[in-house]
C-alpha cells in the first residue's frame, strides 16, 4: 500500500474542495471495500477524503411520501430504521443478508453503491483482467467462471456486481443525488451502474470529483410486502450466486404491478424489465411467473461453469413470486 494524505470533511462543499486539491483523490466512507482494494494495490489514491462526518438529515420523509437516505448513513441504521422496515422491507432484508453486523456498522449507503466486483481474477495480480488493467484481457472468459455474469456481459468482462442493497434499490426505482464542481444532479439507480461493454474499468456514471449526497426512495405502496431472496454457497455471509428483489401488486387475481431486480447475474444490479412487462396485466399464477422468468432469461448466456445460474435465476423468480401470492400478495 502506498502512502497517502488524509483529510476529514464536515460539509459537502468542504469535501469537494479537499478533493480538488489532489490530482488522485478518493472519497472514503466506511472503507469496507476501498481498504481491501488499496491493500491489494488495485486502488492507489494520493489522498483520501473522509466523508463519514458530513452533516445530514439521516433518513427523512419526503413531501411526496418517499424517503431520503443520506449517503453517510450506515447500512445498519438503514436496515433497522422503522420506516424502511415498514415501507420498504426488501431494502432492509437485502442489507441484512449482505454482510455481518460489524460490516453493516461501518459501511455507508453511498459507499455501498461504489463497491467494486469481488471477481477473484480482479484481485489476482497474476491474472489478466480488463477491469483492473484495461486491455489486458479477461482470464474469467475460458477460466473458472462459476460466479460470473449470465446477463449483460461482454467479451471484455464477465464480472458481477457484489451489492445486495443495490439490487433492492434497483427494484424500488431509487434516485441517486450527486454534487460536484458543476453543481447538483440526479441519476436513476438503474442508470447509475454501467454494463462492461469495452470499458469494464468504469463502474458507474459518476464524473470525477462528484460525490453521492443522498438516495431518494419514491413512494411505492405495494413495496410494503416486498421481499429479498439470496441464494449463496453457504449460510454465513457470502456473495450471491443469484438474488432477487421483488414487489408484487395484485388486484382481483391480476398482476397490476410488479418490480423485479436480480443480483449476482450481471455487471450491475439487473432490473428485470422483460419479466415485469410479461407479467403486468396477466393472471397472478405460476404460469405467468414462469413466462416472465423465461422472457427475462431468454437473453442469458453462460460461459461453462456458470450455466446453472440461468435455471437458478428462473426458479428463484418463480418461487419468490409464488410465495408472495400464497401469503396473500397485495389486494
Amino acid at each position: 500500500m502506498k502512502n497517502f494524505a488524509y483529510a476529514r470533511a464536515h460539509t459537502v462543499d468542504g469535501a469537494l474542495n479537499l478533493f480538488s486539491q489532489h490530482a488522485n483523490s478518493q472519497f472514503l466512507g466506511g472503507g469496507t471495500n476501498l481498504a481491501d482494494l488499496m491493500r491489494e494495490n488495485i486502488e492507489q489514491p494520493d489522498a483520501l477524503i473522509d466523508v463519514t462526518r458530513l452533516s445530514s438529515a439521516g433518513i427523512a420523509e419526503l413531501p411526496d411520501g418517499g424517503l431520503s437516505i443520506a449517503a453517510s448513513v450506515r447500512n445498519s441504521a438503514v436496515a433497522n430504521h422503522p420506516l424502511i422496515r415498514e415501507r420498504y422491507p426488501v431494502l432492509s432484508q437485502a442489507i441484512l443478508f449482505g454482510a455481518s453486523g460489524q460490516i453493516r456498522n461501518m459501511a455507508t449507503t453511498g459507499g455501498n453503491l461504489m463497491q467494486r466486483t469481488r471477481c477473484y481474477y480482479f484481485y489476482d495480480e497474476a491474472a489478466y483482467c480488463n477491469k483492473r488493467t484495461p486491455g489486458a484481457g479477461c482470464d474469467a472468459i475460458g477460466g473458472f467462471n462459476r460466479i460470473h455474469a449470465i446477463l449483460g456481459a461482454s467479451n471484455h468482462c464477465i464480472a458481477t456486481h457484489p451489492s445486495d442493497m443495490c439490487v433492492a434499490l434497483a427494484a424500488l426505482d431509487a434516485v441517486v443525488h450527486i454534487k460536484g464542481a458543476g453543481g447538483k444532479r440526479t441519476i436513476p439507480i438503474n442508470d447509475f451502474h454501467r454494463l462492461p461493454s469495452d470499458t469494464p474499468n468504469i463502474d458507474t456514471n459518476l464524473n470525477s470529483g462528484e460525490l453521492i449526497t443522498e438516495i431518494h426512495l419514491p413512494p411505492l405502496a405495494f413495496a410494503r410486502s416486498s421481499r429479498y431472496r439470496k441464494v449463496r454457497d453457504r449460510a454465513s455471509f457470502a456473495f450471491a450466486l443469484v438474488s432477487l428483489a421483488a414487489a408484487l401488486d395484485v388486484e382481483d387475481g391480476i398482476v397490476r404491478n410488479v418490480r423485479l431486480a436480480l443480483g449476482g447475474v450481471a455487471h450491475k444490479p439487473w432490473r428485470a424489465y422483460k419479466a415485469e412487462s410479461t407479467m403486468a396485466g396477466a393472471k397472478a399464477c405460476r404460469e405467468t411467473f414462469d413466462a416472465g422468468a423465461e422472457a427475462e432469461l431468454s437473453a442469458a448466456s453462460s460461459r461453462g461453469h456458470n450455466n446453472f445460474k440461468i435455471e437458478l435465476a428462473k426458479r428463484v423468480m418463480v418461487s419468490v413470486l409464488s410465495e408472495m401470492m400464497a401469503a396473500g400478495g397485495t389486494q
